[in-house]
């Protein structure tokens, strides 16, 4: 993981000031770096002896700082990894322009990596990211979401770079093709359960703990599973709270608390943190094929990690 961050800040830089700048003051910043480490993890799992991944890995989270920027201008985010939000600093058209400038770093380290199969499956799952995004933003206030859709954009817009992040590193390993599709079935459960984690933390953390500002999604009356299980479990009797709050966004002090103790109550949060539970031994049984060995037990770990962290 040093090699992939040097390749990371190696390919950061730019004559431009303000690129190399902006882009340090996220990558630099407390990321997990899950999806470049999924990458490397399945291309050594699936026997890859040579550094072509850790360009892939590189790449992998150039994909994943670009969406943050663009999301945070979208979203209108004030914290990002628990730093001020770049578009507050640079401005807006920065951040975008400089997410653009990332993607186009990701796709010449791809290249560099000469895997065409690795570049397609990462070109796709760009693609699809962008998909799901479009898609919450045109269901974001839609009260009567079903899960079934909630869990569509999830997939898309989140699971998608896991799953490509994992299929890719096998992909350039030269792996059969079944050791393909099963290290894309584990980071397709993994990012789902991930996502799901992330969505019931926005209830039940703190901003100091997530490095975000907590509440952001009820602020945004964003259309999370946590939130449409408590309005289905609440009902008629705690109906017009969330017309007002999530539907019409008039929102006043105290109603985050109160939508927080609501979720508590009817079980909302612990019903979304057990389907994230079983999406990550979903996950962990996608490698009951693989060798047992240091790096099969690094990804059952990041699978246990994703649904017991706390950011």
């Amino acid at each position: 993981m040093a090699a992939v961050d040097g390749l990371i800040r190696e390919h950061m830089d730019s004559p431009v000031p303000v690129i190399p700048a902006l882009a340090d003051h996220l990558i630099a910043g407390s990321g997990k770096r899950l999806r470049p480490l999924l990458t490397v993890s399945a291309a050594r799992m699936a026997g890859a002896r040579d550094g072509a991944c850790r360009k892939l890995a590189a790449a992998v989270e150039f994909i994943h700082t670009a969406t943050l920027l663009h999301d945070d201008v979208v979203d209108s985010s004030e914290l990002r990894r628990g730093k001020v939000a770049a578009h507050l600093i640079w401005g807006a058209p920065s951040s975008v322009l400089v997410g653009d400038f990332l993607f186009a770093r990701a796709f010449e380290l791809m290249v560099g990596a000469g895997s065409m199969a690795a570049l397609e499956i990462l070109a796709r799952a760009s693609r699809v990211i962008a998909e799901g995004e479009v898609l919450q933003l045109t269901r974001a206030h839609d009260m009567d979401l079903s899960q079934e859709v909630y869990l569509e954009i999830i997939q898309a817009k989140t699971a998608e770079l896991f799953a490509a992040a994992a299929e890719c590193g096998a992909v350039s390993a030269g792996a059969p093709p079944e050791r393909c599709r099963a290290l894309r079935r584990y980071g397709m459960d993994l990012g789902v359960a991930f996502q799901l984690v992330d969505d019931a933390l926005d209830y039940s953390s703190d901003s100091a703990t997530l490095g975000k500002n907590a509440g952001d999604d009820f602020r945004e009356g964003k259309a999370t599973l946590p939130l449409l299980l408590a309005m289905a479990r609440t009902g008629s009797a705690e109906r017009e709270f969330w017309v007002r709050t999530v539907d019409r966004r008039e929102q006043t002090d105290g109603d985050f608390q109160r939508a927080c103790e609501l979720m508590r109550q009817t079980g909302a949060l612990q019903a979304t943190l057990d389907l994230a539970g079983g999406y990550a031994q979903s996950a962990k049984a996608a490698l009951g094929d693989f060798p047992a060995g240091a790096w099969r037990m690094a990804l059952y770990d990041l699978a246990d990690f994703a649904v017991s962290r706390n950011a």
